[in-house]
This record gives C-alpha cells, structure tokens and sequence, in this order.
C-alpha cells in the first residue's frame, strides 16, 4: 500500500517532521513493503518554515539576527524555495515564547518579523509566504509596517497563512481573544482595542472586520494595509507543498496533531488535510495520531491517542509530552495492523 503521513507538529513537544518519520517509522516495522511518504505539514504558525524545508527537495535556510520581541537579539532563519519566494515564520522571529514568560502587553514587538522579511526582499525573492502564528505583541502590525517602509511588494505578491479568523477588534478581536496569553488584562482590553482602533483609522482601505485581521495581535491587519492577501493557513502550506499531487494514490492517509478538539474541524491541519484527502485520494482511508483526542472520531477509520498509549506502556501520561516520538512510533505500528 502507499501511506502518506502529513501530521501537523505536536507543538511545543515535536515537530511535525519528527513526527511523520517517527509514524513512518513504527509503521515500516509492522509493514515493512508498503511505500511511506512523510509530507509534514504545518498552518502558519510555529514549525512552518521546518514544513517547507523538509517537504522541498532545494529549499535553502537562508539565517538572519532580528530584533526580538522584548528588543534583544534574535538569531532565526528565512526560507528560500526553488521558484523564488521567500517563507518568514513569525514564531521564530517575534514569537510569544521568545519572552520566556516576562510577558510585556505593552512593549512588546514584532519588529523582527519586520526586518526578517525585509532581508528576504533585499535576497530578490519573486513573492514571501508568510506564516503569522505565535506572536508576542499587540499593535496591529505598526511594529512590521515601521519595517517595511514604502517597500513594495515582491512581484508575485504576499501569502499570509493564517488559522485565525479574529477581526482586528471587538469582543472576537485580537485584545479580547489573544491578549489574555499576551498579559492583557480584562480591563484593558478596551484599552487595547482604541489604540488598534486609531491605528486603523490611519488605512481607510483596509477593512479591519476582515477575517484575521485580528491575528498575531493585528500583523494580519497590518499585511492587509500593506497588499498581502489572507488565506487559511493550513489550505496554503498544502499548495505550496504541492500535497494534493503527493495524496494522489495513497490508500491510506495518516495526519495528526498534539490535541484534537473541538476546534480541529475548523481549519486545522487535520480537517484540511482529510478534506483534500476526499478529493484527490478517493478511497483512501484517513486516521489519527494525536498527542489526546478529545473529540469525535466519526470522520476517521482509526486513531491512536499518545497519552492513552503512554498510559497502557508506563503507566504514566505525562510521558507523551516528556518522549512524544517513541509513542508516535508505537502508534504507527498499531494503526498499521489496524488497517
């Protein structure tokens, strides 16, 4: 059989490279003759630019030092693809845990994803795909924009991959829903969403309801202003890995992520791919590896739970989290003989 693996990464345990080749590899030992293809995927936020540069045979780390969150310095990296465009991953350049917990509401910045983006342009990349998960700061991307100056956008234009469909403001905006992990408090929230408010005001071209203008404390607002389009994040990164080609023939399809609820159905990695899945790939059969499942799993022909195997080998859960690659390397073996 051909079994594709295109989980998303177990954040903050694994990557979702690691864990394809762990699933692969557990698989492989159960089922040694069938053709594995690891396609790790990502939606935008942290492990997208690790997608790109594991999926894209080519693909060059091109590293750069940026201003961090807190104003520090910050040595990350920018991808460069073999058509030309360029991949900038906020998370690595002004990402919240870059803080280390010294949450700063007020102060903190996205400058760097500014200047990372902006040493791509000046590397001459024909377009930027951008993914803005993860951010530190609230300022609806004045911090980026200040970067960015009147530079133009690069021929082929500005993706921005995004999970999050928040306006810019208002009780679903980027201070009331995001700020809390950010230290905004509850009373401030007001605070927060005049100051985004007024800085909106100064586009009048942009519509500040838009869905994910409100995402990565308003950098998505803030792309918009500049001429980047929007889209779903996961949707983008599985264009850009070309995944509908790489599912065509597979008969059976393994994704996954570190938890899977209630909100996996809306745009998550796992819900795009087995939808491309119904499409492109026919018959095959979709199942689940995931860190804890918490959810139905009606649209799956089988699961494993990483906590649930964690549990029966050591008796211990919490090992899923402290060693989340040798139990994804049992769960490939027994959804393997479940198939």
């Amino acid at each position: 059989m051909r079994i594709v693996v295109a989980p998303d990464s177990f954040k903050g345990t694994a990557t979702a490279a690691s864990v394809a080749a762990a699933v692969a590899d557990g698989w492989r030992a159960e089922r040694p003759n069938d053709e594995l293809v690891t396609a790790p995927m990502a939606d935008g936020g942290e492990g997208t630019l690790d997608a790109f540069a594991s999926a894209i045979p080519g693909a060059l780390r091109r590293p750069v030092t940026v201003t961090g969150p807190a104003g520090e310095p910050v040595d990350a990296e920018w991808l460069l693809l073999p058509d030309g465009r360029g991949v900038v991953e906020l998370a690595a350049t002004s990402g919240l845990p870059l803080l280390g917990g010294d949450l700063r509401p007020d102060t903190a910045t996205s400058r760097g994803f500014g200047e990372a983006i902006v040493a791509a342009l000046d590397a001459g990349v024909t377009g930027l795909v951008l993914g803005i998960g993860g951010s530190a700061s609230t300022d609806g991307g004045a911090s980026v924009l200040d970067v960015l100056g009147d530079r133009p956008l690069p021929r082929d234009g500005v993706t921005v991959l995004t999970d999050v469909t928040s306006p810019l403001v208002g009780p679903t905006g980027a201070a009331a829903v995001f700020g809390p992990q950010k230290g905004i408090t509850l009373e401030r929230v007001a605070e927060f969403d005049a100051r985004l408010s007024a800085f909106a005001a100064r586009f009048p071209h942009v519509d500040p309801t838009t869905p994910g203008a409100g995402a990565a404390g308003g950098v998505g607002f803030g792309l918009l202003a500049w001429g980047a389009t929007l889209v779903r994040g996961a949707d983008g990164v599985a264009e850009v890995l070309g995944l509908p080609a790489v599912l065509a023939g597979a008969d059976v399809v393994v994704t996954g992520e570190g938890r899977f609820d209630g909100q996996s159905a809306a745009g998550k990695v796992v819900s795009v791919v087995r939808d491309l899945v119904g499409r492109h790939a026919g018959p095959a059969r979709v199942v689940l590896v995931a860190g804890a499942i918490e959810a139905s799993l009606d649209d799956f022909a089988a699961a494993a739970s990483l906590t649930v195997i964690a549990t029966q080998t050591t008796g211990e859960p919490d090992d899923a989290l402290r060693d989340p690659l040798r139990f994804a390397r049992i769960a490939g073996t027994r959804l393997a003989r479940m198939v």
